[in-house]
């Protein structure tokens, strides 16, 4: 187990809830790159994956955590763009 990936992976994921707060917050994901944020989720599967097949510790659960916020994030984020996308076809 690698101490320098766990430290990593915890201070990612501390940035995540906080991403999290904001769009919530604000509910106008406007600026947010809903590609950065697939890609980032890509990147914690395929994290999780290696674990689990090759290297498996208890590492796995910090990627399934952050995968697991960063899932959350696209939700709120896709569903916020798409009220505000409603929003404005019923103004025009």
């Amino acid at each position: 187990m690698s101490v320098y990936e766990a430290i990593m992976l915890v201070c990612f994921g501390a940035s995540w809830p906080v991403s999290i707060a904001k769009t919530i917050k604000a509910k106008n994901p406007t600026g947010k790159s809903i590609i950065f944020l697939y890609l980032v989720f890509i990147g914690y599967i395929c994290g999780c994956l290696h674990k689990y097949y090759y290297s498996w510790n208890p590492i796995f659960w910090l990627y399934a955590v952050n995968g697991t916020m960063v899932a959350v994030d696209i939700i709120l984020t896709r569903y916020y763009l798409h009220r505000l996308r409603r929003a404005e076809n019923q103004t025009s």
